[in-house]
């Protein structure tokens, strides 16, 4: 069985609060977590840079509570994209990109929504939880991403800040339950601090709240979790693959080759 996952802490620049995260997650049973680096093209330019490598941050990792393992740290990286251009950083062949264990993208229209469905090399699409989306959720493009292999990300932490976020989370996770069936959900924290972190069996609970079966609610925090690492990891080596072809031998050059008397036979 697959371990519980958290596959969004925000990366930060201060490390003991990461390493205080860390720490958390440990304790509460998740045995792997992703690093997430966002960019957001509308605030700046901004580029993306190598992630950098969990063991320089944290020589020392904790354990998993109930087992003997060190957590597993991951990276990610988040584009908000709000403009159809922002995805041709996408669809380019960044050596950087590539690095990343975990790609995710957060479209903010739904035309972005689209063509991060049926088009875009991801694992994850962000679901909104913090307003109003300002669009509805259509089959076509939802199916498409679920064949794909791409997961759908909600976010719990927003709830826990504010009631107006708590009730745009759960009305924007019915609005997709209705359209996915609880299909290839990842419920995830983005807690910034220790205190907004939660369990996997109370985040399977909140699971319910937003639709999702006993069995689906689970999953999203386990393996779903899983399925998504290694959609990462087939994506990632993917884009290493290169194809050689035999190059086929031409008669015309295979005749040259042949001796004079033979060529007069086979005139003949």
């Amino acid at each position: 069985m697959a371990g519980f996952a958290d596959l969004n802490l925000p990366q930060g620049p201060d490390k003991k609060s990461l390493q205080s995260l860390l720490e958390t997650a440990a304790h509460l049973g998740y045995s792997t977590v992703a690093l997430n680096h966002v960019i957001d093209f509308k605030e700046k330019k901004q580029e993306i840079v190598k992630p950098v490598c969990p063991s320089e941050l944290f020589p020392s990792l904790p354990i998993v509570q109930g087992t003997s393992k060190r957590i597993k740290v991951l990276t990610r990286l988040t584009l908000v994209v709000s403009d159809p251009s922002h995805c041709n950083l996408l669809r380019s062949t960044s050596a950087n990109i590539r690095l990343y264990d975990i790609i995710a993208v957060f479209p903010k229209t739904e035309k972005l929504f689209h063509i991060a469905c049926t088009t875009l090399d991801v694992d994850l699409v962000c679901i909104n939880v913090t307003e109003k989306l300002p669009f509805y959720f259509r089959r076509p493009p939802v199916n498409m991403a679920i064949d794909r292999g791409i997961f759908f990300e909600l976010l719990y932490a927003p709830a826990i800040k504010d009631s107006t976020m708590r009730r745009y989370t759960i009305s924007n996770a019915i609005s997709l339950m209705q359209i996915c069936k609880g299909k290839n959900i990842v419920i995830s924290s983005a807690a910034e601090r220790p205190l907004e972190l939660r369990g996997p069996y109370d985040i399977a609970n909140l699971g319910l709240l937003f639709g999702l079966s006993e069995s689906e609610a689970k999953a999203a925090v386990s393996t779903n979790c899983r399925a998504t690492i290694l959609h990462g990891e087939t994506r990632k080596s993917a884009c290493g693959v290169v194809y050689t072809v035999k190059k086929p031998r031409k008669v015309e050059e295979e005749e040259t080759t042949l001796p004079a008397c033979k060529k007069a036979k086979t005139q003949a």
